[in-house]
Protein backbone atom coordinates (compact mmCIF):
# COMPACT_ATOMS: atom_id res chain seq x y z
CA UNK A 1 0.00 0.00 0.00
CA UNK A 2 1.02 3.53 -0.80
CA UNK A 3 2.42 5.40 2.42
CA UNK A 4 2.85 8.98 2.93
CA UNK A 5 4.48 11.63 5.22
CA UNK A 6 2.79 14.66 7.10
CA UNK A 7 4.91 17.79 7.61
CA UNK A 8 2.86 20.04 9.96
CA UNK A 9 4.92 23.40 10.02
CA UNK A 10 3.74 26.50 12.18
CA UNK A 11 0.49 26.98 15.06
CA UNK A 12 -2.16 26.54 12.55
CA UNK A 13 -0.35 23.48 10.67
CA UNK A 14 0.59 21.53 13.94
CA UNK A 15 -3.41 21.92 15.19
CA UNK A 16 -4.97 21.19 11.72
CA UNK A 17 -2.54 18.18 11.76
CA UNK A 18 -3.48 17.56 15.29
CA UNK A 19 -7.14 17.35 14.20
CA UNK A 20 -6.38 14.93 11.71
CA UNK A 21 -4.96 12.30 13.53
CA UNK A 22 -7.51 12.47 15.62
CA UNK A 23 -10.17 11.65 13.59
CA UNK A 24 -8.10 9.24 11.27
CA UNK A 25 -7.92 7.52 14.71
CA UNK A 26 -11.43 7.44 15.35
CA UNK A 27 -12.19 6.06 12.03
CA UNK A 28 -9.56 3.32 11.82
CA UNK A 29 -10.77 2.04 15.17
CA UNK A 30 -14.61 2.23 14.08
CA UNK A 31 -13.85 -0.08 10.93
CA UNK A 32 -10.80 -2.04 13.03
CA UNK A 33 -13.10 -3.49 15.73
CA UNK A 34 -10.38 -5.95 16.87
CA UNK A 35 -7.01 -3.20 17.32
CA UNK A 36 -4.67 -5.19 14.93
CA UNK A 37 -2.33 -3.06 13.10
CA UNK A 38 -3.53 -3.54 9.64
CA UNK A 39 -2.77 -2.32 6.03
CA UNK A 40 -4.79 0.58 6.15
CA UNK A 41 -2.47 2.05 9.24
CA UNK A 42 0.52 1.03 7.84
CA UNK A 43 -0.50 4.32 4.81
CA UNK A 44 0.23 6.75 7.78
CA UNK A 45 1.79 4.92 10.98
CA UNK A 46 4.86 2.22 11.57
CA UNK A 47 5.55 0.37 14.36
CA UNK A 48 7.96 1.14 17.29
CA UNK A 49 9.33 -1.59 19.31
CA UNK A 50 8.49 -1.68 22.69
CA UNK A 51 9.52 -4.85 24.00
CA UNK A 52 11.60 -3.78 27.08
CA UNK A 53 7.79 -1.99 28.12
CA UNK A 54 5.65 -4.95 27.54
CA UNK A 55 2.69 -4.23 25.65
CA UNK A 56 2.62 -0.73 24.01
CA UNK A 57 -0.11 1.55 25.02
CA UNK A 58 -3.64 2.18 23.58
CA UNK A 59 -3.09 3.72 20.15
CA UNK A 60 -5.06 6.39 21.61
CA UNK A 61 -5.40 6.47 25.33
CA UNK A 62 -8.66 4.72 25.89
CA UNK A 63 -10.23 6.93 23.69
CA UNK A 64 -10.59 4.78 20.03
CA UNK A 65 -9.21 1.01 20.67
CA UNK A 66 -6.80 -1.57 22.43
CA UNK A 67 -4.55 -1.49 19.19
CA UNK A 68 -2.24 -3.64 21.92
CA UNK A 69 0.89 -5.37 20.52
CA UNK A 70 4.31 -5.83 21.54
CA UNK A 71 5.08 -2.85 19.61
CA UNK A 72 3.47 0.92 19.35
CA UNK A 73 1.87 2.50 16.39
CA UNK A 74 3.62 5.76 15.75
CA UNK A 75 2.45 8.63 13.03
CA UNK A 76 4.71 9.10 10.43
CA UNK A 77 4.88 13.02 10.93
CA UNK A 78 7.59 15.88 11.08
CA UNK A 79 6.14 18.57 13.64
CA UNK A 80 8.04 21.95 13.57
CA UNK A 81 7.17 24.91 15.18
CA UNK A 82 9.28 27.53 16.06
CA UNK A 83 7.46 28.26 19.10
CA UNK A 84 6.95 25.11 21.68
CA UNK A 85 3.53 26.29 22.63
CA UNK A 86 1.17 24.26 20.50
CA UNK A 87 3.53 20.98 19.88
CA UNK A 88 4.32 20.63 23.81
CA UNK A 89 -0.09 21.07 23.67
CA UNK A 90 -0.29 17.80 21.55
CA UNK A 91 2.97 16.41 23.89
CA UNK A 92 0.61 16.17 27.17
CA UNK A 93 -2.26 15.66 25.26
CA UNK A 94 -4.34 12.45 24.27
CA UNK A 95 -2.37 12.52 21.14
CA UNK A 96 0.90 12.46 22.49
CA UNK A 97 1.87 8.23 22.64
CA UNK A 98 1.92 8.43 19.07
CA UNK A 99 3.98 10.87 18.05
CA UNK A 100 8.13 10.33 18.12
CA UNK A 101 9.70 12.68 20.08
CA UNK A 102 12.68 12.05 17.73
CA UNK A 103 10.66 13.57 14.75
CA UNK A 104 10.00 17.42 16.23
CA UNK A 105 11.56 20.66 15.97
CA UNK A 106 10.99 23.28 18.05
CA UNK A 107 12.37 26.70 19.26
CA UNK A 108 11.02 29.19 21.75
CA UNK A 109 11.19 33.02 20.18
CA UNK A 110 8.82 32.24 16.84
CA UNK A 111 9.25 34.09 13.53
CA UNK A 112 7.64 37.40 14.45
CA UNK A 113 4.88 37.05 11.50
CA UNK A 114 8.05 37.37 9.25
CA UNK A 115 8.22 35.74 6.18
CA UNK A 116 11.82 35.96 6.19
CA UNK A 117 12.95 35.17 9.26
CA UNK A 118 11.03 31.59 9.24
CA UNK A 119 12.43 31.11 5.53
CA UNK A 120 16.19 32.47 5.27
CA UNK A 121 17.13 32.95 9.19
CA UNK A 122 15.21 29.33 10.64
CA UNK A 123 15.66 27.47 7.24
CA UNK A 124 19.13 28.00 7.17
CA UNK A 125 19.58 27.33 10.85
CA UNK A 126 17.52 24.01 10.73
CA UNK A 127 17.95 22.84 7.68
CA UNK A 128 20.06 19.97 8.38
CA UNK A 129 17.90 18.75 10.97
CA UNK A 130 14.78 19.26 9.35
CA UNK A 131 16.81 17.24 6.06
CA UNK A 132 17.48 14.34 8.43
CA UNK A 133 14.45 13.72 10.09
CA UNK A 134 12.60 13.84 6.55
CA UNK A 135 14.81 11.06 5.20
CA UNK A 136 13.87 9.26 8.63
CA UNK A 137 10.54 9.74 7.96
CA UNK A 138 11.05 8.41 4.92
CA UNK A 139 13.09 5.04 5.54
CA UNK A 140 9.97 4.24 7.56
CA UNK A 141 8.41 3.97 4.19
CA UNK A 142 8.12 0.67 1.42
CA UNK A 143 6.30 2.82 -0.86
CA UNK A 144 6.96 6.56 -0.27
CA UNK A 145 3.97 8.03 -2.69
CA UNK A 146 3.69 12.04 -1.58
CA UNK A 147 4.54 14.31 0.95
CA UNK A 148 1.79 16.16 2.48
CA UNK A 149 2.19 19.83 3.96
CA UNK A 150 0.17 21.80 5.97
CA UNK A 151 0.72 25.12 7.08
CA UNK A 152 -0.66 28.82 7.38
CA UNK A 153 0.02 31.66 5.04
CA UNK A 154 -0.32 34.62 6.69
CA UNK A 155 2.15 34.58 9.71
CA UNK A 156 6.12 33.72 10.01
CA UNK A 157 6.75 29.83 10.61
CA UNK A 158 3.98 28.90 8.50
CA UNK A 159 4.81 30.96 5.73
CA UNK A 160 8.67 31.31 5.85
CA UNK A 161 9.49 27.72 7.18
CA UNK A 162 6.75 26.05 5.64
CA UNK A 163 7.82 27.01 2.06
CA UNK A 164 11.63 25.92 3.03
CA UNK A 165 10.45 22.75 3.80
CA UNK A 166 8.84 22.40 0.32
CA UNK A 167 11.76 23.70 -1.22
CA UNK A 168 13.93 20.78 0.95
CA UNK A 169 11.67 18.42 -0.18
CA UNK A 170 12.12 19.12 -4.05
CA UNK A 171 15.35 19.00 -3.53
CA UNK A 172 15.75 15.65 -1.25
CA UNK A 173 12.52 13.62 -2.79
CA UNK A 174 12.37 15.31 -6.70
CA UNK A 175 10.22 11.91 -7.49
CA UNK A 176 7.75 12.02 -4.76
CA UNK A 177 4.65 14.31 -4.88
CA UNK A 178 4.46 17.51 -2.76
CA UNK A 179 0.42 18.20 -1.78
CA UNK A 180 0.33 21.49 0.41
CA UNK A 181 -2.15 22.36 2.17
CA UNK A 182 -2.58 26.14 2.86
CA UNK A 183 -4.49 28.15 4.84
CA UNK A 184 -5.04 31.48 3.57
CA UNK A 185 -5.44 35.02 5.39
CA UNK A 186 -8.56 36.82 5.30
CA UNK A 187 -8.67 40.63 4.49
CA UNK A 188 -9.80 41.27 8.42
CA UNK A 189 -6.64 39.71 9.55
CA UNK A 190 -4.89 40.68 12.67
CA UNK A 191 -1.42 40.19 10.93
CA UNK A 192 -0.63 43.35 9.60
CA UNK A 193 1.83 41.74 7.42
CA UNK A 194 0.07 38.84 6.43
CA UNK A 195 0.71 40.02 2.50
CA UNK A 196 3.43 40.30 2.46
CA UNK A 197 4.18 36.45 3.89
CA UNK A 198 1.53 35.09 2.16
CA UNK A 199 3.12 36.79 -1.63
CA UNK A 200 5.84 35.68 -0.72
CA UNK A 201 5.22 32.41 0.28
CA UNK A 202 3.00 31.95 -3.34
CA UNK A 203 6.17 32.49 -5.60
CA UNK A 204 7.38 29.65 -3.36
CA UNK A 205 4.16 27.58 -4.12
CA UNK A 206 3.83 28.57 -7.93
CA UNK A 207 7.86 26.97 -8.48
CA UNK A 208 7.76 23.92 -6.05
CA UNK A 209 4.23 22.30 -5.06
CA UNK A 210 3.03 19.37 -7.14
CA UNK A 211 -0.71 20.45 -5.55
CA UNK A 212 -1.80 23.26 -3.44
CA UNK A 213 -5.23 23.12 -1.71
CA UNK A 214 -5.58 26.95 -0.69
CA UNK A 215 -8.16 27.14 1.72
CA UNK A 216 -9.57 30.58 3.18
CA UNK A 217 -10.02 31.79 7.37
CA UNK A 218 -12.91 33.36 5.91
CA UNK A 219 -14.91 30.57 4.15
CA UNK A 220 -14.09 28.44 7.35
CA UNK A 221 -15.35 31.01 9.82
CA UNK A 222 -19.23 31.05 7.36
CA UNK A 223 -19.25 27.49 7.32
CA UNK A 224 -18.64 27.48 11.20
CA UNK A 225 -21.27 30.67 11.56
CA UNK A 226 -23.57 28.96 9.29
CA UNK A 227 -23.41 25.48 11.17
CA UNK A 228 -23.85 27.16 14.29
CA UNK A 229 -27.15 29.44 13.20
CA UNK A 230 -28.60 25.82 11.57
CA UNK A 231 -28.09 23.85 14.82
CA UNK A 232 -29.09 27.11 17.32
CA UNK A 233 -32.76 27.43 14.59
CA UNK A 234 -33.00 24.00 15.08
CA UNK A 235 -33.14 23.52 11.00
CA UNK A 236 -30.99 20.42 11.03
CA UNK A 237 -33.20 18.21 13.53
CA UNK A 238 -29.46 17.58 14.38
CA UNK A 239 -28.75 16.85 17.66
CA UNK A 240 -24.97 17.75 18.90
CA UNK A 241 -22.40 15.29 20.65
CA UNK A 242 -21.20 16.02 24.14
CA UNK A 243 -17.44 17.70 24.29
CA UNK A 244 -17.46 17.78 20.62
CA UNK A 245 -15.46 20.70 19.10
CA UNK A 246 -19.28 23.33 18.32
CA UNK A 247 -19.87 22.64 21.79
CA UNK A 248 -18.26 23.83 25.13
CA UNK A 249 -17.69 21.33 27.88
CA UNK A 250 -20.71 22.20 29.51
CA UNK A 251 -22.29 20.90 26.06
CA UNK A 252 -24.12 24.54 25.51
CA UNK A 253 -23.61 25.62 21.57
CA UNK A 254 -20.52 27.41 21.62
CA UNK A 255 -20.85 31.21 20.19
CA UNK A 256 -18.19 31.37 17.33
CA UNK A 257 -16.45 34.44 18.65
CA UNK A 258 -15.54 32.61 21.29
CA UNK A 259 -12.81 30.17 19.74
CA UNK A 260 -13.76 29.52 16.45
CA UNK A 261 -10.36 27.99 15.43
CA UNK A 262 -10.72 24.34 16.37
CA UNK A 263 -14.28 24.40 14.35
CA UNK A 264 -12.46 25.76 11.84
CA UNK A 265 -8.95 23.26 11.51
CA UNK A 266 -11.72 20.54 11.85
CA UNK A 267 -13.04 21.28 8.48
CA UNK A 268 -9.57 21.40 6.84
CA UNK A 269 -9.00 18.03 8.39
CA UNK A 270 -12.15 16.43 7.34
CA UNK A 271 -10.59 17.51 3.77
CA UNK A 272 -7.49 15.64 4.46
CA UNK A 273 -9.53 12.76 6.16
CA UNK A 274 -11.43 12.19 2.57
CA UNK A 275 -8.89 13.20 0.59
CA UNK A 276 -6.33 10.35 2.05
CA UNK A 277 -9.40 7.75 2.48
CA UNK A 278 -8.29 5.91 -0.76
CA UNK A 279 -4.96 5.40 0.81
CA UNK A 280 -6.31 4.04 4.11
CA UNK A 281 -8.97 2.21 3.16
CA UNK A 282 -10.59 -0.23 0.50
CA UNK A 283 -12.72 0.87 -2.57
CA UNK A 284 -14.18 -0.42 -5.57
CA UNK A 285 -12.37 2.52 -7.52
CA UNK A 286 -9.52 3.63 -5.15
CA UNK A 287 -7.55 7.06 -6.13
CA UNK A 288 -4.01 7.13 -5.83
CA UNK A 289 -3.22 10.43 -4.78
CA UNK A 290 -0.86 10.86 -7.52
CA UNK A 291 -3.78 10.17 -9.84
CA UNK A 292 -4.83 13.79 -8.66
CA UNK A 293 -1.78 15.49 -10.04
CA UNK A 294 -1.53 14.02 -12.90
CA UNK A 295 -5.38 14.59 -13.90
CA UNK A 296 -6.04 17.19 -12.57
CA UNK A 297 -3.15 19.51 -13.27
CA UNK A 298 -2.56 20.68 -17.32
CA UNK A 299 -0.42 23.02 -16.44
CA UNK A 300 2.54 22.86 -14.03
CA UNK A 301 2.27 26.44 -12.32
CA UNK A 302 -2.11 26.09 -12.37
CA UNK A 303 -2.06 22.86 -9.35
CA UNK A 304 -4.39 24.99 -6.99
CA UNK A 305 -7.36 22.89 -6.56
CA UNK A 306 -10.40 24.77 -5.19
CA UNK A 307 -12.02 21.88 -2.50
CA UNK A 308 -15.39 21.45 -1.50
CA UNK A 309 -17.12 19.10 1.20
CA UNK A 310 -20.37 17.63 1.58
CA UNK A 311 -21.50 17.22 4.44
CA UNK A 312 -19.78 20.17 5.93
CA UNK A 313 -21.07 19.46 9.36
CA UNK A 314 -17.72 18.35 11.89
CA UNK A 315 -17.96 14.81 10.89
CA UNK A 316 -17.11 13.39 14.31
CA UNK A 317 -19.29 16.09 16.38
CA UNK A 318 -23.02 16.32 15.09
CA UNK A 319 -25.68 13.81 14.32
CA UNK A 320 -27.15 14.61 11.03
CA UNK A 321 -29.99 13.33 9.08
CA UNK A 322 -28.50 11.49 5.75
CA UNK A 323 -28.28 13.54 2.96
CA UNK A 324 -29.98 12.69 -0.40
CA UNK A 325 -27.47 11.23 -2.30
CA UNK A 326 -28.21 13.64 -5.07
CA UNK A 327 -28.29 16.84 -3.18
CA UNK A 328 -24.40 15.96 -2.01
CA UNK A 329 -23.41 15.97 -5.69
CA UNK A 330 -25.71 19.32 -6.06
CA UNK A 331 -24.04 20.66 -2.81
CA UNK A 332 -20.11 20.08 -3.63
CA UNK A 333 -20.43 22.37 -6.98
CA UNK A 334 -22.46 25.38 -4.79
CA UNK A 335 -20.62 28.29 -3.00
CA UNK A 336 -22.23 27.98 -0.20
CA UNK A 337 -19.76 24.63 0.18
CA UNK A 338 -16.45 25.69 -1.31
CA UNK A 339 -13.69 26.07 1.21
CA UNK A 340 -12.51 29.39 -0.59
CA UNK A 341 -15.07 32.88 -1.18
CA UNK A 342 -15.54 31.50 -4.98
CA UNK A 343 -18.17 30.30 -7.19
CA UNK A 344 -16.76 27.44 -9.57
CA UNK A 345 -19.81 26.97 -11.29
CA UNK A 346 -19.68 30.49 -12.78
CA UNK A 347 -15.97 29.65 -13.52
CA UNK A 348 -13.57 27.47 -16.28
CA UNK A 349 -13.26 24.20 -15.33
CA UNK A 350 -10.08 22.53 -16.42
CA UNK A 351 -10.66 19.38 -14.09
CA UNK A 352 -12.75 17.87 -11.75
CA UNK A 353 -11.67 15.29 -8.97
CA UNK A 354 -14.75 13.61 -7.04
CA UNK A 355 -14.04 11.63 -4.21
CA UNK A 356 -16.80 9.75 -2.58
CA UNK A 357 -16.99 7.53 0.32
CA UNK A 358 -19.59 5.02 1.39
CA UNK A 359 -22.14 3.06 0.25
CA UNK A 360 -22.29 4.70 -3.25
CA UNK A 361 -22.07 2.68 -6.84
CA UNK A 362 -20.34 3.85 -9.94
CA UNK A 363 -23.70 4.00 -11.61
CA UNK A 364 -24.69 7.13 -9.11
CA UNK A 365 -21.39 8.84 -9.89
CA UNK A 366 -21.63 8.59 -13.57
CA UNK A 367 -25.53 9.53 -13.26
CA UNK A 368 -24.97 12.98 -11.54
CA UNK A 369 -21.97 13.84 -13.36
CA UNK A 370 -23.85 13.81 -16.77
CA UNK A 371 -27.04 15.59 -14.53
CA UNK A 372 -24.51 18.12 -13.44
CA UNK A 373 -22.28 18.72 -16.59
CA UNK A 374 -24.45 21.13 -18.77
CA UNK A 375 -24.42 23.05 -15.94
CA UNK A 376 -20.47 23.60 -15.71
CA UNK A 377 -17.98 25.41 -17.94
CA UNK A 378 -15.23 22.72 -19.18
CA UNK A 379 -12.31 24.20 -21.39
CA UNK A 380 -12.86 23.05 -24.68
CA UNK A 381 -9.82 21.07 -24.95
CA UNK A 382 -11.21 18.69 -21.79
CA UNK A 383 -14.70 18.25 -21.75
CA UNK A 384 -14.27 14.90 -20.38
CA UNK A 385 -12.08 16.11 -17.65
CA UNK A 386 -13.44 14.11 -14.40
CA UNK A 387 -11.65 11.89 -12.48
CA UNK A 388 -13.79 9.69 -9.70
CA UNK A 389 -12.89 7.87 -7.37
CA UNK A 390 -14.73 5.38 -4.19
CA UNK A 391 -13.85 4.05 -1.07
CA UNK A 392 -15.94 2.01 0.43
CA UNK A 393 -15.26 2.93 4.16
CA UNK A 394 -18.09 6.13 4.96
CA UNK A 395 -16.99 8.65 7.78
CA UNK A 396 -17.49 8.40 10.95
CA UNK A 397 -21.26 9.19 11.89
CA UNK A 398 -22.25 9.19 8.27
CA UNK A 399 -23.34 6.75 5.23
CA UNK A 400 -21.40 8.92 2.32
CA UNK A 401 -19.78 12.00 1.81
CA UNK A 402 -18.18 13.84 -0.99
CA UNK A 403 -14.83 15.49 -1.85
CA UNK A 404 -14.59 17.74 -4.71
CA UNK A 405 -11.22 19.11 -6.04
CA UNK A 406 -11.56 21.35 -8.74
CA UNK A 407 -9.08 23.12 -10.92
CA UNK A 408 -10.98 25.90 -12.15
CA UNK A 409 -10.45 29.58 -12.17
CA UNK A 410 -12.79 30.51 -9.79
CA UNK A 411 -9.16 30.66 -7.43
CA UNK A 412 -7.94 34.10 -9.40
CA UNK A 413 -9.99 36.14 -7.57
CA UNK A 414 -8.52 34.95 -4.43
CA UNK A 415 -5.03 35.75 -5.72
CA UNK A 416 -6.47 39.50 -7.21
CA UNK A 417 -7.52 40.71 -3.80
CA UNK A 418 -4.68 39.23 -2.19
CA UNK A 419 -2.09 41.44 -4.95
CA UNK A 420 -4.25 44.11 -3.94
CA UNK A 421 -3.29 44.10 -0.46
CA UNK A 422 0.36 43.73 -1.05
CA UNK A 423 0.14 46.54 -3.00
CA UNK A 424 -1.37 48.59 -0.41
CA UNK A 425 1.35 48.27 1.95
CA UNK A 426 4.46 47.50 -0.87
CA UNK A 427 3.57 51.24 -2.35
CA UNK A 428 4.14 52.71 1.11
CA UNK A 429 7.12 50.78 2.20
CA UNK A 430 5.29 49.52 5.22
CA UNK A 431 7.08 47.53 7.60
CA UNK A 432 9.90 46.26 4.90
CA UNK A 433 12.45 46.80 7.34
CA UNK A 434 11.96 43.97 9.37
CA UNK A 435 12.06 41.36 6.31
CA UNK A 436 15.20 43.63 5.03
CA UNK A 437 17.48 43.36 8.51
CA UNK A 438 17.78 39.35 7.64
CA UNK A 439 20.09 38.02 5.90
CA UNK A 440 19.69 37.41 2.18
CA UNK A 441 16.46 39.43 1.94
CA UNK A 442 16.56 41.97 -0.46
CA UNK A 443 14.54 44.01 -1.78
CA UNK A 444 14.09 42.34 -4.89
CA UNK A 445 12.79 39.32 -3.29
CA UNK A 446 9.38 41.48 -2.99
CA UNK A 447 9.19 42.30 -6.70
CA UNK A 448 9.64 39.23 -7.75
CA UNK A 449 7.11 37.50 -5.64
CA UNK A 450 4.91 40.06 -6.80
CA UNK A 451 5.88 39.50 -10.46
CA UNK A 452 4.89 35.79 -9.76
CA UNK A 453 1.91 36.08 -8.55
CA UNK A 454 1.05 38.28 -11.26
CA UNK A 455 1.60 35.95 -14.26
CA UNK A 456 -0.20 32.99 -12.20
CA UNK A 457 -2.96 35.87 -12.44
CA UNK A 458 -2.63 36.52 -15.68
CA UNK A 459 -2.17 32.51 -17.33
CA UNK A 460 -6.14 32.75 -15.21
CA UNK A 461 -7.27 35.86 -17.57
CA UNK A 462 -6.19 33.49 -20.51
CA UNK A 463 -7.93 30.90 -20.05
CA UNK A 464 -11.18 32.65 -18.93
CA UNK A 465 -10.89 34.72 -22.38
CA UNK A 466 -11.58 31.27 -23.96
CA UNK A 467 -14.69 30.45 -21.85
CA UNK A 468 -17.35 29.76 -24.45
CA UNK A 469 -15.32 29.82 -27.19
CA UNK A 470 -15.14 26.80 -29.28
CA UNK A 471 -11.46 25.96 -30.30
CA UNK A 472 -10.27 23.32 -32.01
Amino acid sequence: MAQSVVVQVGQCGNQVGCRFWDLALREHAAVNKKGIYDEALSSFFRNVDTRSGGDGPDIYKGKICSLKARVRQSIKALLIDMEEGVVNEILQGPLRDVFDSKQLITDVSGSGNNWAVGHKLYGYQYRENIVEKLRKAAEHCDCLQCFFIIHSMGGGTGSGLGTFVLNLLEDEFPEVYRFVTSVYPSGEDDVITSPYNTVLAMKELNEHADCVLPIENESLFDIVNKIHQMINSGKLGSTVKQNSLVTSSAGSAKTVQEKPFDAMNNIVANLLLNLTSSARFEGSLNMDLNEISMNLVPFPRLHYLVSSLTPLYTLADVNVPSRRLDQMFSDAFSREHQLIQADPKHSLYLACALLVRGNVQVSDLRRNIERLKPSLHFVSWNQEGWKTGLCSVPPVGHSHSLLSLANNTCVKPTFIELKDRFMKLYKKKAHLHHYLHIDGMEQSCFSEAILSLSDLIEEYNELDATKGKDVN
